[in-house]
């Protein structure tokens, strides 16, 4: 279990990436959003264990997920809002990575955001979901991957409720999901 504190220096440095993120423009003094991203990596990695990377050929990929998954795990892809079949899933358990099986996010901390996909305040561990920046479509956005398999999820945001502040906005094709009692 992640304690308080790297709990809640996560969520700080996540909120700080993400707000330099947003901004149009950098002053000299202000920290490369690269740079923030590989502090925040080298702060929650040792406190909760390491994930080793998984490696699979394109091939491996095609034949194991279907076209959906492979286009929003592979490709970067992002269902249509409100489409996705784990939007309104309110049962107890845990969304796995469908790519590799890596527990991603529990229901505990999904919340109804709004927006048309499942959204989530923290993930299951700090380490399972890693993040990078994403430039696509003139905008400069944080994507979150799986720490596993490198698999696209989704993006994290600034815009979620307490405790974090996040959310993390995640494709139902890049879950599956393991009821728990």
């Amino acid at each position: 279990m992640i304690s308080r504190s790297v709990f809640f220096a996560f969520g700080l440095l996540f909120l700080s990436l993400a707000q330099a993120a947003c901004q149009s423009t950098t002053s000299k003094d202000q920290q490369n959003p690269l740079d923030q991203l590989e502090m925040l990596e080298e702060a929650v990695a040792p406190s909760v264990g390491v994930i080793t990377p998984m490696e699979r050929s394109d091939d491996e990929w095609r034949a194991m997920l279907t076209d959906k998954e492979y286009t929003v795990l592979r490709n970067h892809g992002t269902e249509r809002a409100f489409t996705g079949d784990l939007l309104e899933n309110k049962t107890q358990g845990v969304y796995t990575c469908s790519g590799c099986g890596l527990e991603l996010f529990a229901s505990r901390h999904k919340f109804r955001s709004g927006t048309g996909w499942p959204s989530f305040w923290q993930p299951f561990r700090a380490n399972h979901v890693g993040a990078s920046l994403d430039g696509a479509y003139g905008m400069t956005r944080i994507e979150v991957h799986c720490a596993r398999c490198g698999g696209h999820l989704g993006h994290v945001f600034d815009d979620g409720p307490k405790p974090t502040g996040l959310r993390y906005c995640i494709n139902s094709a890049a879950l599956d999901f393991q009821e728990k009692p």
